[in-house]
This record gives C-alpha cells, sequence and structure tokens, in this order.
C-alpha cells in the first residue's frame, strides 16, 4: 500500500512538472483591435501581465505598433522607437519585469489614444513565447532581438520538458519498486 501511495505521488508530481506555465495571449483592445476608439488604459487596468504573457496587437495598415521609451510614450513621439511593428498582427513577447510603452506611429493617432503602457511582473518565461516581426529601429542597442529571447524560452522549456521526463522515470521507477 505505500509502495503505491508513494507511486501515486510521484506521478502527480510528474503530471505538475509537465504542465506548460499558465501564460496568457492578451489581444490588445479585445475585439476593438488596435485604433484610435479605445481606451488603452482602461482595457490594461486590472490585467495582471506575467513575463511568459504576449500581447497580441491587430490593426489596419493606416497603423503601426510602436515600441517607445517611457519619455516618447509621455510625449507621443516616434521619432526614436524602440521597435517598429507594420505588418496588421503583431505578437509582442513579454519577456521580462518592467513597464513597456506602445504607441501608433501614424500622425495624431497616439494623441488620440492610441498608446499603451504594461507593466510586467517576473515570472517563468513559458513555451508560448514567440518571434515577432518585429524591425529594430535604426541606430537600436538592443542587446538581443525577440528571436534571440524565442529561443532562450524553447531552452527553457526543454529543460522543464526534460525535469518532466526525469521525474516520471522516478514515479515509474517507484512504482514498479
Amino acid at each position: 500500500m505505500a509502495g503505491t501511495l508513494r507511486g501515486l505521488i510521484l506521478a502527480i508530481l510528474v503530471v505538475v512538472a509537465v504542465m506548460p506555465a499558465s501564460a496568457k495571449d492578451y489581444t490588445v483592445g479585445d475585439s476593438s483591435g488596435w485604433k484610435p476608439v479605445v481606451d488603452y488604459a482602461a482595457w490594461a487596468k486590472g490585467k495582471q501581465f506575467s513575463v511568459g504573457d504576449t500581447l497580441s496587437f491587430q490593426y489596419s495598415a493606416a497603423h503601426s505598433v510602436l515600441e517607445v521609451s517611457a519619455a516618447d510614450h509621455g510625449a507621443c513621439s516616434a521619432s526614436n522607437p524602440l521597435r517598429s511593428h507594420r505588418d496588421q498582427s503583431t505578437t509582442i513577447p513579454l519577456t521580462k519585469p518592467g513597464t513597456r510603452y506602445f504607441i501608433c506611429g501614424a500622425a495624431g493617432h497616439c494623441a488620440a489614444g492610441m498608446k499603451l503602457a504594461v507593466t510586467v511582473s517576473g515570472g517563468d518565461a513559458g513555451p508560448t513565447m514567440r518571434s515577432t516581426n518585429a524591425t529594430p529601429a535604426a541606430g537600436s542597442t538592443a542587446a538581443a532581438t525577440e528571436s534571440d529571447l524565442s529561443a532562450a524560452a524553447a531552452t527553457a522549456s526543454g529543460a522543464r520538458l526534460a525535469t518532466g521526463l526525469l521525474l516520471g522515470a522516478v514515479g515509474l521507477a517507484g512504482l514498479m519498486g
């Protein structure tokens, strides 16, 4: 009986270890998407953004998604973006804790409300991280590209899988022994 209980406990640990992190994919503006008529501060309020989550921007060709500094976000300045996206469907992986700032680069759109700031809490970077079609801005000194960060996330996901498999083997050995 004790061997069966021990095996059951180990099996439960294996299931928990192999389960992916509960990362969320947030569609910015929900069904309205990325356009001037949405109150993005209200949209973000109450949401708990964590490392491993993603922001999905859906927008028309008249718009863009620029990641900017806090100062450029406050001033609605599109002249020095950290990253620029114009593909009408942009997924931004949230890869580290801190506040990220986004604006639309079309003239007057940021001032009309197309700006978003999200505060990302620490957490485990999970397997849901994906590369994007990010174009680093001219003169950008970003140390890592989104593709590099996605590769790091895949490595972390592989490490979790290996740990789960190892725990599974231990669980099976416990059931058989």
